[in-house]
């Protein structure tokens, strides 16, 4: 297990930043269910859903960043995890680009490539791996989804969800596995110790003219496309009151 707790370049815990994170939060002094707790809720709600410059930049950048994506919120995740000596490692797969659609039309979605990475973190607790995904899409995001598409009560597919279920997926933790995307994956690329070993092994999603091209323009019309939504639900709640 101790593969599984190692710093690494990408995982980079012990900066700075995350010892003042965890001894604000006092997560150190919790039973391993409940630092999975706070670590979970942490990445899903207060890393919000959106989109960084890459997916292999270091943990310590995303924690500044304050959002992320699904692989550079796995491996936040993993950091934490490890900085609190929970096992995890990383999984990777390709998913279908229809996931994204919604956060991302017309021609900048046609030009994008049809597969992309997608990753999650799998820690081990109670003498099993257990799969963690449905962190990805902060609930205030996914709360404005679940209302712009209130009449679909079955399986939903873009917008960065990939679900049975759009009004009730699994994506809190209670010791299971949980998940947001994982239907439209169409490619399991295996396990890695790391994302420093996937990324040598597999590249980012984005490399040649693409990278700055989504570094510099794309991404950032994809966070406020992703702003506009989340921005929408609470327009609509307040409504409500």
């Amino acid at each position: 297990m101790m593969t599984y707790l190692q710093e690494t370049e990408i995982l980079d815990f012990n900066q700075p930043v995350f010892n003042r994170l965890l001894d604000s939060r006092g997560w150190k002094g919790l039973d391993p269910f409940n630092k999975i707790q706070a670590v979970y809720d942490f990445i899903q709600n207060e890393i919000a859903f959106g989109y960084n410059e890459s997916d292999d930049i270091h943990a310590s950048r995303i924690l500044g960043d304050g959002y992320g994506q699904c692989n550079t919120k796995t491996s936040l995740s993993m950091a934490l995890f490890r900085k609190l000596e929970i096992p995890c490692r990383f999984h990777g797969f390709m998913v279908d680009k229809s996931v994204q659609q919604g956060v991302i039309n017309g021609l900048l979605y046609m030009m994008a490539p049809r597969h992309i990475i997608h990753s999650w973190t799998e820690i081990y607790f109670q003498n099993r791996w257990i799969n963690l995904e449905g962190f990805i899409l902060d609930k205030s995001y996914l709360q404005s989804l679940q209302h712009r598409f209130q009449s679909i009560k079955g399986p939903f597919c873009g917008f960065g969800v990939a679900a049975k279920n759009l009004q009730n997926p699994p994506i809190n933790w209670q010791g299971d596995h949980t998940y947001i995307q994982n239907q439209s994956i169409v490619l399991d690329l295996g396990l890695y110790d790391s994302p420093d070993v996937f990324y040598r092994q597999h590249g980012a999603n984005l490399r040649g003219v693409r990278r700055p091209m989504f570094k510099h323009v794309v991404r950032h019309i994809m966070n406020r496309n992703v702003k506009r939504i989340r921005e929408s639900g609470k327009e609509a709640a307040c409504t409500k009151i």
